[in-house]
């Protein structure tokens, strides 16, 4: 369960608890650092997962740990190609209960964490990736995908 109900800061609206972002579908959270090379090597990893699933039922959002000027930066075009939060305090990655980045995050619409995985774990990202086509009656995504790096620990939050 997401520990308290922080704002949710998108780049483009208000600021919203996070409850309010997970009224219709799910969210599928990709929870970066900026200012870490780590997340920078799952950018594109990520935008794959992204558009994968953006036709489920279910919401696509990037996460970042930094604040929106910094985010668009970095994000570049992939900051408006998808919902993105900017996390500057990291309250709601640490709502989400992470501690390591990149991370991908699943969240049913009552607030409960359905799974996570922390850093780049291919296996545990497939795992999340897996419950999500089969939740949505989606097809399943291959992960890793041949262009993406071998597996690493990531940094702390």
């Amino acid at each position: 369960m997401l520990d308290g109900d922080p704002d949710l800061n998108p780049l483009n609206g208000q600021a919203r608890p996070f409850s309010d972002w997970l009224t219709t579908f799910p969210m599928l959270v990709g929870a970066i650092d900026p200012y870490t090379h780590e997340s920078s090597w799952l950018l594109d990893t990520v935008k794959r997962v992204f558009h994968h699933y953006k036709g489920a039922g279910v919401r696509v959002a990037w996460l970042a740990t930094a604040p929106e000027d910094g985010v668009k930066s970095f994000l570049g075009p992939y900051a408006e190609e998808f919902l993105t939060f900017s996390d500057p305090d990291r309250a709601a990655v640490k709502a989400l209960g992470l501690s390591t980045l990149p991370a991908l995050a699943l969240v049913r619409q009552d607030g409960t964490i359905i799974d996570s995985a922390e850093g780049w774990n291919p296996a545990a990202w497939r795992a999340i990736t897996d419950t999500l086509a089969e939740q949505t009656g989606w097809t399943a995504l291959g992960v890793p995908g041949p262009k993406d790096p071998a597996p690493y620990a990531g940094t702390a939050v």
